[in-house]
């Protein structure tokens, strides 16, 4: 068998690894990202597990005792971005959601993708989307990338779905990117651009769109549903953090060194140095 193309986002300088959700209802969530977004257990124990894709950890959900559910207007998690290898896959999974009656919050072609938009039982947002191939998006002479958010012909789409059973998600998913909900976008542009080195890629009113090597966007950030909002409350359900990994030791690097002049603490774990951005959201930086 051969092994899944590596997609582009994974091979720019850095890139999203895993995101880690605190949940109230384990077993619910847990049943819901098998068997509605098809993802695999890799590690399970009764306080938590880890599923993924292809045997590559992507998510892991845990459950603490009296967890409060976050406010929607808290800085958290947006969505988690699931991005499938192929159009094909997209359609296998939109096919999958139309058999299961899994309502979907929206569906967008934003030219250098399309996306499917859903929520998990407890509020966490997800998208499910394909890339079209770099050669097709239009960057501006400054750098930054083309992008709009135009209706998805979801009964093309569907009508585009191979015949066969679904087997959950395919070989090669990944986290293609992660979406914040943060409390100041300036702020925001200052640790994302200025301390951890991506760079803004676009702009929406009240969002901005960071990267690494050219990809439309690693990380967003926004304050629609959150203006305003300031550090997360510990014992809070949603997103306790995520990974972002260097395949470039450089890169990793200069981070790690901006991160030291900003007087801003980083801890050394076995998995790389964690830390925590301006409104308390975990990040671990590896290589």
């Amino acid at each position: 068998m051969t092994a899944p193309a590596i997609p582009f986002a994974l091979t720019r300088p850095a890139h999203i690894g895993q995101v880690h959700l605190v949940v109230s209802d384990l077993p619910r969530i847990s049943d819901f990202y098998r068997k509605t977004i098809g993802l695999q257990p890799i590690e399970t124990s009764p306080s938590g597990e880890v599923l993924g894709a292809g045997g590559q950890p992507l998510l892991t959900l845990t459950t603490e005792k009296d967890a409060a559910r976050a406010p929607r207007n808290t800085a958290g998690l947006f969505h988690t971005a699931f991005l499938v290898p192929s159009r094909q896959e997209l359609a296998r999974w939109l096919a999958h959601a139309g058999e299961n009656d899994v309502a979907l919050d929206g569906a967008s072609d934003h030219l250098v993708s399309e996306a499917l938009y859903l929520s998990d039982p407890e509020g966490n947002g997800i998208e499910i989307y394909r890339d079209r191939a770099p050669e097709e998006w239009a960057y501006h002479e400054d750098g930054t990338i083309e992008m709009a958010t135009r209706r998805l012909n979801l009964q093309e789409l569907h009508a585009s779905a191979p015949k066969g059973d679904w087997n959950g998600m395919a070989d090669g998913t990944a986290i293609g990117h992660i979406h914040l909900q943060v409390g100041d976008i300036l702020q925001a542009d200052a640790f994302y651009r200025d301390v951890l080195g991506l760079k803004i890629m676009a702009r929406y009113p009240g969002a901005s769109f960071f990267a690494s090597g050219g990809y439309h966007h690693h990380v967003a950030a926004n304050i629609w549903n959150s203006r305003g909002a300031g550090v997360r409350q510990p014992n809070m359900t949603g997103l306790a953090g995520y990974t972002i990994r260097f395949n470039e030791q450089a890169a990793l690097d200069t981070a790690l060194a901006a991160l030291d002049a900003q007087e801003i603490a980083t801890t050394k774990t076995a998995e790389g140095w964690s830390l925590e951005d301006p409104w308390g959201i975990g990040l671990t930086l590896s290589a």
